[in-house]
């Protein structure tokens, strides 16, 4: 990761914090978008992700400070359970306005400043691209529409020499779970009983695997989600 320019959004705080300073620590140049303040010792940008014009400008701005772009890493998202017979159109349209529209609108911006030198894209997901939870009908669909995104981009990327990846998490430990669990939203004792490695996510176990999915180790490995979940979704038994 040595040198290589890395826009990370969503990463004022929770898991894109976390990957921003492991990316640091690998040797990357790191940029952060969010719409939040960024509080981090990355240079920062803001950037709404559901308004493509915003995408494009940041893309432009990261290759303005560092010269080019060499990786991106969607991290923004958000999540607000609700029963889906009294789901309001607008709460749907905003869930996948940022899960999925913004997905694809971060990632052709920064894919038209790498499709003359190549690089790689990681999108986080979720268990729920593959598992239904209920109350979550926006984030659920959204999140495996992205799992879909991802396919379609890396076949169509490949011969601009850009890798298209997704890491999907299980309940990762962040503020946003947090107030989940707070809010009633999630039962954390279930959770782990479910889990079959025990324990939440930490933000360090999703950013291991999105620096091995930029690395050149990962060189060859395009058009997949690798669920960071400890092994909620190959358990089949109750």
């Amino acid at each position: 990761m040595r040198d290589q320019v890395i826009l990370v959004t969503g990463g004022a705080g929770g898991i894109g914090g976390e990957v921003s300073r492991r990316l640091e620590q690998a040797g990357a140049r790191v940029a952060v978008a969010d719409l939040a303040e960024v509080r981090t010792g990355a240079p920062g940008f803001r950037c709404d992700i559901t308004d493509a014009a915003s995408c494009d400008e940041t893309a432009e701005a990261v290759v303005h400070r560092f010269g080019r772009l060499d990786g991106l890493v969607n991290c923004a998202g958000v999540s607000r359970p609700h029963d889906s017979l009294t789901l309001p159109p607008a709460e749907w349209a905003r869930m996948v306005d940022v899960q999925l529209n913004g997905a694809f609108y971060i990632a052709q911006a920064c894919a038209r400043r790498m499709a003359d030198t190549g690089g790689a894209i990681v999108f986080i997901t979720s268990t729920n691209a593959e598992a239904a939870f209920p109350r979550r009908a926006a984030y659920c669909a959204a999140k495996a529409g992205v799992a879909m995104l991802t396919k379609v981009l890396a076949i169509e990327w490949a011969a601009q020499g850009i890798r298209v990846n997704a890491v999907g998490p299980a309940y990762v430990a962040t503020e946003m779970t947090r107030r989940n669990i707070a809010a009633g939203n999630v039962n954390e004792e279930q959770i782990k009983a479910r889990i079959p490695l025990g324990r939440l996510a930490q933000p360090d176990d999703v950013a291991g695997a999105v620096e091995f999915l930029l690395s050149r180790q990962a060189a060859f490995i395009t058009g997949q989600s690798l669920y960071v979940d400890g092994g909620w979704l190959a358990y089949g038994y109750f």
